[in-house]
């Protein structure tokens, strides 16, 4: 096993020696597309960075968009965002207690291109069942 190490971001913290840890590290290790799909999946994140896009640029508007959604979780996304340079912050002058507006970056608004692509795509080759993607056994082509 590497020494190879990631720092993944769960509810629950996962055992150093486990089948799923060192599953995760081997996906890590071989494809870099992975550590993007971990980061980018996190419960709400997509759909929080969709509605700041949307100009839902406040944490009390963002609330009320998602009501079941916990303000420790939203915080902690919006954090996220922050961090990973997808969403920047501002004050808003003159507001008591002070407040903030989020707003998507050139990175953040790539990001949601493709996360919108991902969604027709998905739209257009859902069916019924599991199978979204057959393999045509005759040609050997997908």
């Amino acid at each position: 096993m590497s020494s190879y190490k990631l720092i993944f971001r769960m509810a629950t913290p996962r055992k150093e020696q486990s089948t799923n840890t060192e599953n995760l590290q081997t996906l890590a290790q071989a494809c870099d597309v992975n550590e993007v799909l971990l980061q980018i999946s996190l419960r709400w994140k997509m759909q929080i960075l969709y509605c700041i896009a949307e100009d839902v640029s406040q944490f009390s508007t963002l609330k009320r968009m998602f009501p079941t959604l916990s303000d420790q979780v939203l915080s902690k996304r919006l954090k996220e965002l922050k961090e990973e340079a997808l969403v920047v912050t501002e004050d808003i002058e003159n507001t008591i207690p002070p407040q903030i507006r989020y707003s998507p970056t050139a990175k953040g608004k790539e990001l949601l291109k493709i996360i919108l692509d991902l969604h027709h795509w998905g739209l257009k080759w859902k069916i019924t069942g599991n199978d979204y993607c057959q393999l045509n056994v005759v040609s050997g082509k997908l």
